[in-house]
């Protein structure tokens, strides 16, 4: 019992759910300066749709994972596949539940999360490119949750943290595809590296980091100047992740020029002074 208890546990990848939780509750925060309103209802609404998604996510992946992953719950038989469709369902029932005490807009988001998040693992994952944009939205959609708290106002200002989020994620998402590519390739996946190559696939990421780049200067009209001296070092460090990913002619270059960390690394800063931001100015 103990065993599969700790299956469960561990299916919804509890660390990463609630990490984005936390992130809704400090997009509320940017939004307002505050922690005012249902904030610990939409921490929960957040955690529990995204653990949800977790566990669906392995449930879709379950042959794969018997190969690369054995050791996970699915696989390893610690928690079975109907337990887990079951247990995805429930969390998805009472996280949609509880965003109904939250806002109108936090509500429809979170029905809407979770239809994506069903249809990403079930199909959207392994169509190239377009599963890679699904992943970065629900990444950036975590700032629209904490915006959609706060009102019109806060929405306002978060919209754009969220379309940095996106646009630095799917460079990052493209060049992770592009370092896995050989294994990606045993195990039978297509991804736009695989189709295109690693080197066009950078000119792609890119793209895709500029005008994250670009996005990061929108804030600039609600915090001023003092804001630009504090978005600097991570526009500088995913310029330079997406240059090193421009630079590298297949899978091993890439992996040694750092890209992804780079763009990680950037997208984290800017996340620091999003909240310094909003904080202080």
């Amino acid at each position: 019992m103990m065993m599969t208890l700790t299956g469960y546990l561990k299916v919804v990848r509890p660390v990463n759910a609630f990490v984005s939780g936390l992130t809704a509750a400090l997009a509320v925060l940017i939004a307002t300066g505050r922690l005012d309103g249902p904030v610990p209802l939409l921490i929960a609404v957040v955690t529990l749709i995204t653990g949800a998604g977790n566990v669906i996510n392995d449930y879709f992946d379950y042959q794969i994972d018997q190969v690369n992953r054995p050791n996970r719950p699915i696989p390893s038989g610690t928690v079975s596949l109907a337990g887990a469709r079951r247990y995805a369902i429930l969390l998805f029932i009472v996280g949609v539940l509880l965003s109904f005490g939250t806002t109108p807009l936090c509500a429809l988001l979170a029905v809407f999360n979770t239809l994506l998040l069903v249809l990403y693992a079930a199909r959207l994952k392994a169509v190239p490119l377009i599963g890679n944009l699904t992943v970065s939205y629900l990444a950036g959609s975590i700032f629209i949750f904490g915006g959609a708290l706060s009102g019109t106002t806060g929405e306002l200002i978060t919209l754009p943290i969220a379309a940095i989020t996106f646009l630095g994620m799917v460079a990052r998402e493209l060049l992770k595809d592009g370092e896995d590519i050989e294994g990606d390739r045993a195990g039978g996946a297509r991804t736009l590296p695989m189709l295109i190559g690693v080197q066009k696939t950078g000119w792609v990421a890119f793209l895709f980091a500029l005008a994250g780049i670009g996005a990061s200067f929108l804030p600039y009209l609600t915090w001023g100047q003092e804001y630009l001296v504090l978005i600097a070092l991570p526009d500088l460090l995913i310029l330079a992740g997406a240059l090193q990913g421009l630079r590298s002619v297949d899978s091993t270059t890439l992996r040694n020029s750092r890209a992804t960390l780079l763009l990680k690394g950037g997208m984290f800063t800017a996340l620091a002074a999003f909240t310094a931001s909003a904080l202080i100015l």
